[in-house]
């Protein structure tokens, strides 16, 4: 079972070291000091709570053709990555290979599968002239949503902080043999599973939270215990997501719980800097279009009005301009 990680961040890496430790041949794509580094010393991972690193040595490489066809790729890059990504991905590609995509916000298969979904909706802002589409069909994809949280506090090195599960399911929501082999990997890994009978939803509701929460958190610099304390910002936020569940009602993906039921979880889990902050304080490309652009482009397609999710896209694009981090 040859299993390849392309991009080794935070959750990539993680993600490897756990394979590599429950015995499985797993290779990487990287690039720069990060290629550098594992091949080097290994790759440096800190279980959660751990004080001393665990290093794994992984067959890393920039360039997909060193490493052949592949029976599982697993990708993990940043989605402002991807359409790079899929300009280089082929040579780890065959017939029978399950493309893993375990990224943040509306992937390019979204609509592949999904029952009530109108036809011909286009996202350009996630995959213009189909280029991703077209080198990674979504008929090789099965998707998942990430429940657990790591940092890269060094080069070449990733510390697990919390959070252990992942949902995982095909695009049409049948139970498959390589859905319930990737299941069994990743549980052998050392991953809680949950099987989907339909990820799309999933998805959405992950998106539903992370679509206010990220981009008002890098336009303000605020942690999420801050954002959430101000008022006036919690009530934006509420309408943002009121909106965008009239857009997942639309498409067959309801949302039932309510935003100040969201705001209560995200509360709890204390005072944390969204990856999206994250990303703007190191100067990195931020994940508009896959988080907030995408939506505001089904529902014009739906003829939905949306003006508060319209109005936190401006603001949080035209912010990132400014600053050199968006480019669409």
């Amino acid at each position: 079972m040859k299993i390849c990680i392309y991009g080794i961040g935070a959750i990539g890496g993680l993600m490897a070291a756990r394979l590599k430790q429950a015995g499985y041949d797993v290779s990487a794509i990287a690039r720069g000091k990060t290629l550098e580094s594992i091949r080097k010393n290994g790759l440096q991972f800190y279980p959660a709570g751990a004080e001393t690193a665990q290093s794994y040595p992984i067959n890393a490489t920039n360039k997909p053709a060193d490493l052949g066809v592949q029976d599982i790729v697993i990708i993990a890059v940043k989605t402002t990555a991807l359409a790079e990504v899929a300009t280089h991905i082929a040579p780890l590609i065959g017939p029978d290979t399950v493309v893993f995509s375990a990224m943040n916000g509306i992937p390019w298969w979204f609509f592949h599968g999904l029952p009530l979904a109108p036809e011909n909706i286009k996202l350009d802002s996630i995959d213009p002239q189909n280029s991703i589409s077209n080198a990674i069909p979504a008929s090789q994809v099965i998707g998942c949503v990430t429940h657990l949280s790591a940092t890269t506090p060094a080069t070449g090195t990733v510390r697990q902080i919390a959070g252990n599960h992942l949902i995982i399911g095909e695009p049409s929501g049948k139970l498959t043999p390589r859905l319930q082999q990737l299941q069994h990997i990743l549980e052998t890994a050392g991953f809680e599973l949950e099987v989907s009978s339909q990820i799309q939803k999933d998805i959405w509701f992950k998106l539903w939270g992370n679509m206010t929460m990220n981009p008002v958190s890098a336009i303000t610099g605020a942690k999420s215990d801050q954002i959430l304390d101000d008022r006036y910002v919690r009530d934006f936020m509420s309408r943002i997501m009121q909106e965008a569940a009239l857009i997942g009602a639309k498409i067959g993906l309801p949302i039932v719980a309510d935003p100040e039921e969201r705001h209560q979880v995200t509360y709890k889990l204390g005072s944390f800097k969204t990856s999206m902050l994250q990303d703007a304080e190191a100067g990195k490309p931020l994940e508009l279009d896959a988080l907030v652009a995408a939506v505001v482009e089904i529902a014009h397609q739906l003829d939905i009005a949306i003006p508060w999710i319209e109005s936190l896209f401006g603001i949080a694009r035209l912010q990132a301009k400014t600053r050199s981090l968006y480019n669409y």
